[in-house]
């Protein structure tokens, strides 16, 4: 199996097409990167920057280079000498415009009698035979004519939206209304999305439907051109995303096994806290959400935690308490999410449950009120929300540790979650325990959809809401991270890097993605808030007085962002502003905006330009942070670079990558800059640390070519102790013969007046040091005189730079 000493995340665009990454393979090949990594190649939507809403599995998107553009980026890096790594999405499809998502058009035009009938998870039974689609303004009035509908040639128009009509179903002189009422699908009011739909989406996502791709025909058709790319040599490996959203990861990554012939498979798996994924999976392991978490934490000051709780308990309302711990406020997002935007798949649960006859006995014990007939198959209206058997399924996904399990692996974790959801609902213990058994059987229905709702609710609850209210140090506020563990001690780095090693030694490590929150230099910049916590709590009362918006916990979040990106523009920060406040939804939301908030709300991002006094008391606290957070920056992505796993840099990041969440972080690349930036330091250019990131350009470059070149320097992994009185600023390991070093807490080693008489010992006679070019001593050396230039250094034995 070819495994990638590192990967270069290219996002393929119809602005930046497989074409442009053949330009700039020569670029990405002198940085030092190993092999190309490319963002979802199939045809999915128009304008569509992420690929990941396909609506043909046989083709590449034109829009993106097509099949010859492809030819063209693996050709360019065959040259070099470049492995190719590219992201695919089995999960679902993209069904925003029907007319040109054909398994989707079919559906719509022939029902049940599709030949993708099949393709797709919906629930005939609870839609009257109908797939209901929530598109129409308001619910339709019996007796009137649904206004914007109307009959064109042989499809329906609903304003801009189009629909085919089935065969036979039209008639001259018949009403739009008409027409529609005998079709194979329902158009709905959009607001019934949430708890009256019947196919299976990702996540909350109405415009993209689920497919079965445990199926082996839909295997098989939707891994078409996949397969292709291995049969002609022009992949040497995947990216999964979202595999927790299939029905059997596990027999659908053994199917890819074979397609790919055992290639290098990856998955997109956010495993939380200690968890493990399935070791017989066939996979080189995770995107590294999980490394991310552990780089970021050994950057964090542990002593900052009481004063950054106490300024987040501070910022509390009547109206809206601080929660004592993460722990608790995941639940109330997590029970929010069930309960409000994944209603349809907690009832859709419920109906499976009475398929299967346990909600006979959950019936009997709650006292009726979840028996089968309030809710099965062919039911018409929507459950109340107080149905206790809907109200159990609720609180098991909302308590639900971990993402999902793949029974009969992880029963405990259902264990668990009853055991805690009992504990919050005493009242619903009777129906959780009749309905356990079927959740714990591997062959239940019931089952086999919990595992895969499971995901949606934690997915949806904490990373797109909790992440937004839980500020203390919105850092730690990554995908696959923990907000609750704030900061991880040196030794403990070391032991989780020793276990990637052994477990999943060439698993991908990041920083930055096309998902993450924030860019890894936002989050570089912000942790350093932990080493400052006084003058940030006197800074943000200031700005709080003189921006006020009302909400301490979103002043909080946004004031860090501005810190984090700045100079970020006044349009990705209204933006960014926009989507926080939104997806935290306690001033305002998606579904209910409140337009005089976000007047303040962007009335406060103005004022970080246009107002004279908090651009001083902005500029001020910038003053301290920047240089910290530049030389957390550097350590941040030498630590990556060099730690166990195959590191990915992703697109523009050896620069400072200063993004904020999605779309801001697919923000286009100049590589013209880094280009003549790269040429220049391999000319004898020294870059200062300063805001053009060269210096940051010099460490990646650096580290990936000494990975690249001499991986036989990289095997193990050694925790190195420095002596002397700043021992606890250094993080250092030897990979066998490559050795990092790493600066922490930069602020308190400036304070205790550097690095005194702190020192390594080496097993090895002399070093050089791969980022300056400097020799040293490998015995006693002195990080006074390793690290007077930049906080971090690489150092590998004489004989081998």
């Amino acid at each position: 199996m070819p495994v990638p000493k590192s990967t270069y995340r290219l996002q393929i665009t119809s602005a930046f097409t497989l074409n442009d990454a053949a330009a700039e393979a020569s670029y990405i090949h002198d940085l030092g990167a190993d092999w190309l990594y490319l963002s979802p190649l199939l045809r999915a939507e128009a304008g569509s920057d992420h690929g990941y809403d396909v609506v043909d599995h046989s083709e590449i998107d034109p829009a993106r280079g097509g099949a010859a553009g492809l030819s063209a980026a693996v050709a360019a890096a065959r040259r070099l000498g470049l492995g190719v790594l590219i992201d695919i999405v089995p999960n679902h499809v993209g069904v925003a415009t029907p007319t040109i998502s054909g398994w989707w058009w079919d559906l719509l035009k022939n029902g049940q009698a599709s030949a993708y009938a099949s393709y797709f998870d919906v629930d005939w039974a609870f839609g009257g035979g109908k797939v209901r689609i929530p598109v129409l303004g308001s619910a339709p009035v019996a007796g009137e004519e649904i206004e914007g509908l109307e009959v064109v040639g042989d499809e329906l128009h609903y304003y801009d939206n189009v629909y085919p009509i089935a065969p036979g179903s039209y008639t001259e002189g018949d009403s739009a209304t008409t027409v529609l009422q005998r079709q194979h699908y329902e158009l709905m009011d959009w607001r019934r999305a949430d708890d009256a739909l019947n196919y299976r989406r990702f996540f909350a996502v109405n415009s993209l439907a689920g497919i079965r791709v445990e199926e082996q025909v839909v295997f098989d058709d939707s891994h078409v051109e996949i397969a292709r790319w291995f049969r002609e040599g022009l992949a040497d490996g995947l990216r999964v995303d979202h595999p927790d959203g299939l029905r059997d990861p596990g027999t659908y990554l053994d199917r890819l096994s074979a397609l790919t012939g055992q290639g290098y498979v990856l998955v997109e798996k956010i495993l939380e806290g200690r968890e493990q994924m399935p070791s017989s999976w066939p996979t080189a392991g995770t995107t590294g959400y999980d490394a991310l978490a552990d780089f970021d934490r050994v950057l964090v000051d542990p002593a900052g935690q009481a004063a950054l709780d106490a300024l987040d308990q501070a910022l509390a309302t009547d109206d809206r308490p601080a929660p004592e711990t993460f722990e608790n406020l995941i639940h109330t997002t997590k029970r929010g999410i069930a309960d409000g935007i994944l209603r349809s798949e907690v009832l859709r649960l419920q109906r499976d449950l009475a398929a299967s006859g346990a909600l006979d006995t959950a019936g009997a014990l709650s006292g009726g009120a979840g028996g089968p007939g309030a809710s099965g198959p062919g039911a018409s209206g929507v459950d109340a929300m107080d149905d206790d058997v809907a109200d159990a399924i609720a609180e098991l996904l909302t308590c639900f540790p971990v993402y999902r399990s793949y029974l009969p692996l992880g029963l405990d974790q259902l264990e668990a979650a009853a055991t805690l959801a009992r504990e919050h609902r005493p009242d619903l213990a009777g129906t959780i325990d009749a309905i356990l058994p079927a959740l714990g059987d591997p062959d239940n229905e019931a089952a086999k959809r919990f595992q895969q709702t499971s995901g949606m609710v934690m997915a949806k609850g904490v990373e797109d809401t909790a992440f937004y209210r839980y500020n203390r140090l919105t850092s730690l506020n990554e995908v696959g991270a923990d907000p609750g563990e704030f900061a991880v001690a040196v030794p403990e780095f070391h032991k989780r890097q020793v276990a990637r090693l052994r477990s999943y030694p060439n698993a991908m490590t990041t920083l930055s993605t096309h998902d993450t929150k924030r860019g890894e230099d936002t989050r570089a910049r912000i942790s350093v808030i932990s080493e400052l916590t006084a003058e940030w709590a006197s800074t943000l009362s200031q700005l709080r007085a003189l921006a006020p918006l009302g909400d301490g916990q979103l002043e909080n979040l946004l004031w860090q962002a501005i810190v984090g990106s700045w100079p970020a523009s006044r349009e990705r920060l209204h933006a960014y502003a926009e989507k926080a406040s939104r997806e935290a939804g306690d001033s305002t939301g998606w579904l209910d905006v409140n337009e005089t908030f976000e007047e303040r709300m962007h009335a406060l991002i103005d004022s970080a330009f246009d107002d004279p006094e908090v651009g001083s008391v902005l500029a001020a606290f910038l003053a301290r942070v920047e240089q910290p957070g530049w030389s957390n920056s550097l350590s941040l992505k030498l630590l990556q670079l060099t730690a166990p796993g195959s590191p990915d840099v992703y697109q523009g990041s050896e620069l400072w990558e200063t993004s904020l969440v999605d779309p801001d972080n697919r923000r286009p690349v100049d590589y013209t800059k880094r280009r003549v930036l790269l040429s220049s330091i391999d000319g004898g250019f020294r870059p200062a640390i300063d805001a053009s990131g060269a210096a940051k350009l010099l460490v990646t470059s650096r580290a990936l070519r000494l990975k690249r070149d001499r991986p036989g320097l990289f095997q193990g992994y050694r925790p190195l102790t420095a002596s002397g009185s700043a021992a606890g600023h250094v993080v250092a390991f030897d990979r066998d013969t490559a050795v990092t070093v790493a600066t922490r807490l930069p602020v308190g080693l400036a304070a205790a007046g550097g690095w005194g008489d702190t020192s390594l010992d080496l097993d090895s006679a002399r070093v050089v040091d791969v980022i300056t070019g400097r020799s040293f001593s490998g015995d006693n050396l002195l990080l006074s005189e390793l690290l007077s230039e930049y906080p971090v250094a690489l150092l590998a034995p004489a004989t081998e730079a």
